[in-house]
This record gives C-alpha cells, sequence and structure tokens, in this order.
C-alpha cells in the first residue's frame, strides 16, 4: 500500500521518477540507512572493503558508497561492492566502515569490518632463456614459455634484468643475485653462474641495475657500487682492461648522493639527489652523452642542468626525462630509434618533440617504449620483430601510440622484445620470441601486446637479452 505525504520543495527529476515509482510521496527526500559490513582483505598499501547494500536505500534509491579507514580516515568510494581503498601504509592495521550517500545525503556508517595489516607480497617468476647459466633462477638450465616460479619467497621488491643475469632486492634491503657469473658479475665474490638467487654481501641496498656482466647500485646511504666486468671502465673505479673485474661490490669514489641507476651494455647512467646526470664507461657511439668518443673508468657529468628525473639505456642509444616532463635521447639514431624524426647520431641529449606530458621510459636495443601521465603508451625504432607493439614491422622515427588505452603503468625492454603493466594489474608482452620470452606457450612473435595468463596481481617487470622476470602481488 502507497504512503502519501505532501512534499514542499523541488525535487530532481531522478527523485520524482524514483518517487512516483514506488508510488510514494514523502515530506522530504530521506538518507538511505547503514550497509552491512563484509569482509576486509589486505593487499599491497591498499585493502578491498566488501559490503551489503543498506536495507532502506532512502529516496531517491540511487546509491554510492564511501569506505573510511581507522586509522588515518583515508576513503574510497564506489557504485557497488567490494572498493578498494589505496593510499595505506604496509604495516599498519586498519578497520574500515561503509557510508551510502544519495542525492539527498549521506547515511549513518557500518559496523567497523576486521582489522587487516597491508602487506607488500612479492612472488617472483620468470621464463624465456635459461642456458646453462641459468639466468631463470629456477634450480634449472630448462627454457620456460610461460613464467615459473622462482622459489618460494614471498618478499622481492625490485628487479632488474642485464644479458644473462639478474639482480633483486627483497622487502629487508638485501641484494641477491643469479644466472652468468663467469666475470663476478653477480657480486657474491665468485666467477661460477648460478641457477638460483645468492645474497650479495649483508648489506642494505635501495636499487640495482644488471648491465651487460655487470652491476652497479645504490646502498640505503646513497652510495654507489659496482662488480663484475671492467673492460671499458664501466666499474667506475678507474680500473679498465679486457682481463680486469671484481667479484664483490666496490663502491665509486665516496659520495653519498646517488639517487638512480640504469646500466647498459659497457656504461652506466646515474643521477644523484640533486638533479645531475652522470655517465661511465664505453663512449662509442656518443653511449655517455658527453659530446666525447673517450671512455670514462670514472663517472663524467652529462651537461650541467639539475632537472634530471629517470634515465634508461642499453647498448649504443639512450633517453632520459627531466623533472619538466621532457623525453631526451642520445646514442645511435638507426631504425629511428632516437624518436626524433632525423637519423642522427647524437654524442649529447637532444629532446624528443615538445610535449612535456612524459612519466616513464623503457630503451631496448634498437626502439623505445614509453608512457606519458595520461598513461598512454608509445613506441619507436625498429619494429622488424614486432617490438614496437604497434602490429607492424616497420620502423618509426618518432613516437606513436599503441592502441588507445590509457591505463598503463609499467613498461620494460630490452633486445627486440617489450612488457607493460596496466593499472588492472594485468600482464602484457610482444616482440621476439624465439625463445619463449613473450609467455604465450610458442615461439612466435607477437607485433601487438598480448597478455601472460589471466592473472591481475602483476607488478613490475623486467626484460633480459632472451628472458623476462617479473613479481606478482597477489592479495594478503
Amino acid at each position: 500500500m502507497s504512503r502519501w505525504k505532501q512534499f514542499s520543495g523541488n525535487w530532481t527529476l531522478t527523485q520524482q521518477a524514483q518517487a512516483k515509482g514506488a508510488g510514494t510521496w514523502v515530506v522530504s527526500p530521506i538518507v538511505p540507512g547503514a550497509p552491512t559490513i563484509g569482509t576486509a582483505t589486505g593487499q599491497n598499501a591498499q585493502a578491498s572493503v566488501t559490503f551489503t547494500p543498506p536495507a532502506d536505500p532512502g529516496f531517491p534509491t540511487t546509491l554510492t558508497y564511501q569506505v573510511t579507514s581507522s586509522p588515518g580516515s583515508i576513503t574510497a568510494t564506489g557504485s557497488a561492492s567490494p572498493i578498494v581503498v589505496t593510499g595505506l601504509t604496509n604495516g599498519v592495521s586498519y578497520t574500515f566502515t561503509v557510508r551510502a550517500i544519495n542525492d539527498t545525503g549521506t547515511g549513518p556508517a557500518s559496523a567497523a569490518s576486521n582489522s587487516v595489516t597491508p602487506v607488500f607480497l612479492g612472488y617472483l617468476y620468470s621464463w624465456g632463456r635459461n642456458d646453462s647459466d641459468g639466468r631463470l633462477g629456477d634450480s634449472t638450465t630448462i627454457d620456460r614459455s610461460s613464467p615459473v616460479q622462482v622459489g618460494a619467497l614471498s618478499n622481492w621488491e625490485k628487479i632488474s634484468s642485464g644479458g644473462n643475469h639478474n639482480t633483486a632486492i627483497k622487502t629487508d634491503g638485501t641484494l641477491w643475485t643469479w644466472g652468468f657469473g663467469i666475470f663476478g658479475t653477480l657480486g657474491d665474490n665468485s666467477t661460477t653462474n648460478k641457477i638460483s638467487p645468492v645474497q650479495v654481501g649483508s648489506l642494505s641496498w635501495l636499487t640495482a641495475s644488471a648491465g651487460e656482466n655487470f652491476t652497479a647500485a645504490i646502498r640505503d646511504d646513497n652510495t654507489l657500487w659496482t662488480f663484475g666486468r671492467s673492460a671499458e671502465g664501466q666499474l667506475g673505479i678507474n680500473l679498465g682492461g679486457v682481463y680486469n673485474y671484481r667479484s664483490s661490490p666496490v663502491q665509486v669514489g665516496s659520495l653519498s648522493n646517488w639517487s638512480y641507476i640504469a646500466s647498459g651494455e659497457s656504461h652506466w647512467h646515474a643521477i644523484k639527489t640533486d638533479g645531475t646526470l652522470w655517465s661511465c664507461g664505453r663512449a662509442f657511439g656518443g653511449r655517455l652523452a658527453n659530446n666525447s668518443a673517450i671512455d670514462r673508468s670514472s663517472p663524467v657529468q652529462v651537461g650541467s642542468l639539475n632537472t634530471w628525473m629517470q634515465v634508461a639505456t642499453t647498448n649504443y642509444k639512450s633517453g632520459a626525462i627531466k623533472t619538466n616532463g621532457t623525453l631526451w635521447t642520445w646514442g645511435t639514431a638507426s631504425n629511428g630509434a632516437l624518436g626524433q624524426g632525423a637519423l642522427i647520431n647524437r654524442s649529447s641529449p637532444v629532446q624528443v618533440g615538445a610535449l612535456t606530458n612524459w612519466a616513464q621510459l623503457a630503451v631496448g636495443e634498437n626502439h623505445m617504449i614509453a608512457i606519458k601521465t595520461d598513461g598512454t603508451l608509445w613506441s619507436w625504432g625498429q619494429s622488424a620483430y614486432g617490438q614496437t607493439g604497434q602490429g607492424i614491422t616497420i620502423s618509426l622515427s618518432s613516437p606513436v601510440q599503441v592502441g588507445s588505452l590509457t591505463d598503463w603503468e609499467y613498461v620494460s625492454a630490452r633486445q627486440d622484445h617489450s612488457a607493460a603493466v596496466k593499472a588492472d594489474g594485468t600482464l602484457w608482452v610482444w616482440g621476439r620470441n624465439d625463445y619463449g620470452q613473450l609467455d604465450n606457450n610458442n615461439r612466435t612473435n607477437t607485433s601487438s601486446p598480448v597478455q601472460v595468463g589471466a592473472l591481475t596481481t602483476w607488478d613490475i617487470v623486467t626484460s633480459g637479452k632472451y628472458h623476462k622476470v617479473a613479481i606478482n602481488s597477489p592479495p594478503t
């Protein structure tokens, strides 16, 4: 039976339609009741909260919901259960309440949820070429055409892949390496290959970058350390010569203001905390970006600017993004890999276009992949194996958007293949696939992004010469 009451005031069209549809006229619109809380599930720096709608939706009955954390009063909104609350601090215990909202206003809060503590869970996976050096780290030398878990630990946080070895840092700051170790590449005071991860000393590290037969890493005190081969001076310790190497970490200078490192074939680039850019190692092809063809066995500054934010490199070409969002590249311009239109080699940074919305860059052997601040994916350079992801095998000399999606978050490239992670946690790959490095259970090249399995919990991915390593972060 309908309840008829006089209404004074103006209703929205939504309110009128819903009231008429219910056969009800009320004195004033009514806020919804309290939702019934369900279960909160902790994830990496976030939590997923389930609930059921209120028994009384009020008028109008179109609802949205707001979840609020305690402590912190961090909120998230959505139109249905579950709602994910982001921006939480790992290691802190949280409970959550939910309120329903309609055009009239916000209803009362639900009861508090169960307590959850977000933590970072990072499982390590690898696939592609394994070879006798064991670069996949799965305790075998068998090639894999789909991801295989490396051990059972869940505290992997950062990864980097070189030509045939890898580095990883755990949440406790310890540094681990595996794969090719002949030149002391693994830093474990040996010159032997390792088919599973081995710890490098007992120090705590911020970041590490695997190059070709050497590694550069930054400790938690912002000092810079290197190990492995030093034939072209790439260790930065005034040491050169074909047979010279270091099988355990050695400090580069005495400064403690290093913040970002990227290792290439026989050189590296680094950014200091003051925003200056530095290079070291082999200079052939302009790769050191200092207008010189002279190899450097200690770091040399690139120009005088202090506005560099991120740098990426492989063999003969590199790129960097400034704090103003501009993109700069240098090195050899074969196949249009510098993205500058003209096929002119550069021995110092030259800007790519005039845009100021570049956010992340990855550099392959002859191509580059980048993400803009709007989440779009862009590529240029050689595409003989489909590594630009454009669905073509024609080289591109300037950036072209890959598809039309705007939800790309992380990108990686090396040799002739690429990979990226979307905001929804899916992992995508494309390019060369002769060793199964694309994870589609075959050896067929792919010229546009294809999804790796069905998981939606991938965090980051890194590309080696013929293999990939990734971290999967499922809910806790």
